[in-house]
C-alpha cells in the first residue's frame, strides 16, 4: 500500500558520505519504516522526480521508491525493501539520458541494460518483484546503485564526471526541471 502522507525532506547531494557506501539492509517492519517510504515519496514529488534512495534523503537503508513510466508508457508506483537487481544475461545496452536529484543540473547518456528486475520485500515483509523495461528499468538499476553507494556520475570517464560536478556544484538544487532519477 503506498501511502502519500508524508513530509518531504531535503535532498542530499553528491559528496555527503551516505552516498557513497552500501546502505544497512532493513530489519524491522514497523512504523517508521512506512513514515520512511512515505517522506520518500513526498520528497520525491516535490523535487520531480522518478525514483529516490533512502541514502538521498540522509537515511542509511536499503529502500527506494519509484513513480516511473515503463517503455509502453505505464506508469509504476512501488517502493521496494532491501532491492536486488537482476540483470538479464544479455548485455545490450541502451544509451538515454540521466540525471539525479543528488547531482542537480546537469544530465548525460549512460548505457544501461533495457530490461532489469528487482526483487525484495515490501513494508510488511512481503516478497516483491518489479520487472522494468524502458525507462523503469534505468530506475530499477539507478536506484540499486544508490544503495550500494554508487552514482551515475561515478560510471562516467573522469574527465566528464568531474567536468558535470563541477557544473553541478553552481546549482542551486532541485525541484525545477526535468524529471530525474
Amino acid at each position: 500500500m503506498q501511502t502519500r502522507s508524508g513530509t518531504p525532506r531535503p535532498i542530499t547531494r553528491y559528496g555527503n558520505p551516505v552516498l557513497h557506501r552500501r546502505c544497512a539492509e532493513v530489519t524491522v517492519f514497523d512504523d517508521d519504516l512506512r513514515q520512511l517510504v512515505a517522506d520518500m515519496f513526498a520528497s520525491m514529488a516535490a523535487a520531480h522526480g522518478v525514483g529516490l534512495a533512502a541514502n538521498q534523503i540522509g537515511v542509511d537503508a536499503r529502500v527506494f521508491v519509484v513513480d516511473c513510466p515503463d517503455a509502453t508508457g505505464k506508469n509504476v508506483v512501488a517502493h521496494v525493501v532491501n532491492p536486488v537487481l537482476h540483470l538479464p544475461e544479455s548485455r545490450e545496452l541502451d544509451v538515454d539520458g540521466e540525471g539525479c536529484l543528488s547531482v542537480p543540473g546537469p544530465q548525460t547518456d549512460v548505457g544501461r541494460p533495457a530490461t532489469a528486475y528487482v526483487t525484495g520485500v515490501d513494508l510488511r515483509g512481503e516478497p516483491v518483484r518489479i520487472d522494468g523495461t524502458g525507462r523503469l528499468a534505468r530506475c530499477l538499476q539507478h536506484e540499486t546503485d544508490h544503495l550500494d553507494g554508487l552514482l551515475y556520475v561515478d560510471r562516467l570517464p573522469a574527465k566528464q564526471r568531474k567536468r558535470l560536478l563541477a557544473e553541478s556544484a553552481q546549482h542551486p538544487g532541485v525541484g525545477a526541471g526535468v524529471p530525474t532519477d
